[in-house]
């Protein structure tokens, strides 16, 4: 496990967003919103929370992490290359042919994915699955989930967190990225999943609601949730999709478009100029 402060996590963030902008642009194609939003999330699990081995990535006592919104991958990508799971220049291989990087992940392809998502919904209830295997094999390791606000619309994601909260999977931590917006517009336009803190409660979830780009928050709220006993957890991450770039901020349009030439460089010197501002 590896442990950072709270300004290296949120550098480490904005580092994060501008590989993400680079992968995107290279690839010429991907999912820059909803990978911006969870920089801050992604962070603080690959450098401060999750107990994992580069140099091992099946180690069997290892956390576990689903992106159940698996078209958030780039940054889950660009924190595994920063933790030595495989090298960077790999990233910039993405969504190429023969690559070890497709456009969703795949545990069959790159070192530290422990599940392939995609179709929405699917992740939970993966993550469900091996939370309670671990369980029965007597292990302390524990589960973390990232999913989506609009994956929430998904009857199999309730179906998941009714079993979770039965079986008493108090190893499973679940975040919600709820930036609000979804490829079709807003989560109120498309399907409202409000009031999301009562239904999470009303299925036997211990929950949390915190500002999903405050590190210190995120950092208190996981450290909270494993305290729970007794029933699984979530933390609803509120976020601005697109977050660090003008352009990019709570517009649906950038839900999964790359960046042009001049998108990226402008994209990365605003980036820049915020890091630098932290």
């Amino acid at each position: 496990m590896t442990t950072r402060s709270v300004t290296e996590l949120q550098d480490l963030a904005w580092e994060l967003r501008e590989t993400v902008l680079q992968m995107l642009h290279s690839a010429r194609s991907g999912h820059p919103g909803g990978s911006l939003s969870s920089a801050e999330i992604m962070s603080v699990l690959y450098f401060h929370v999750l107990n994992i081995k580069p140099e091992d990535p099946k180690w069997p006592e290892r956390d576990r992490f689903v992106m159940s919104k698996g078209h958030g991958c780039p940054t889950l990508y660009a924190a595994l290359a920063k933790r030595g799971f495989f090298p960077t220049e790999e990233l910039f291989k993405l969504r190429q042919n023969g690559s070890i990087l497709p456009g969703h992940p795949d545990m069959n392809k790159t070192p530290g994915i422990d599940m392939s998502t995609g179709s929405l919904g699917q992740g939970i209830s993966a993550a469900v699955g091996m939370a309670l295997g671990l369980k029965y094999q007597g292990l302390s390791s524990r589960v973390y989930a990232l999913l989506g606000c609009g994956e929430l619309q998904e009857g199999q994601v309730w179906e998941a967190a009714m079993a979770a909260a039965h079986y008493k999977l108090d190893n499973l931590i679940a975040i919600i990225d709820y930036n609000r917006l979804q490829i079709d517009g807003t989560n109120a336009e498309v399907m409202e999943v409000e009031p999301l803190a009562d239904k999470w409660r009303a299925f036997g979830w211990h929950v949390q609601e915190i500002d999903g780009h405050n590190v210190q928050a995120i950092l208190d709220s996981i450290e909270q949730a494993q305290k729970v006993q007794g029933q699984p957890a979530v933390i609803i991450a509120r976020t601005v999709k697109g977050k660090g770039v003008s352009f990019m901020e709570n517009q649906a349009g950038w839900h999964g478009k790359a960046p042009s030439d001049e998108e990226l460089k402008q994209a990365l010197a605003e980036l820049r100029q915020r890091r630098m501002q932290q």
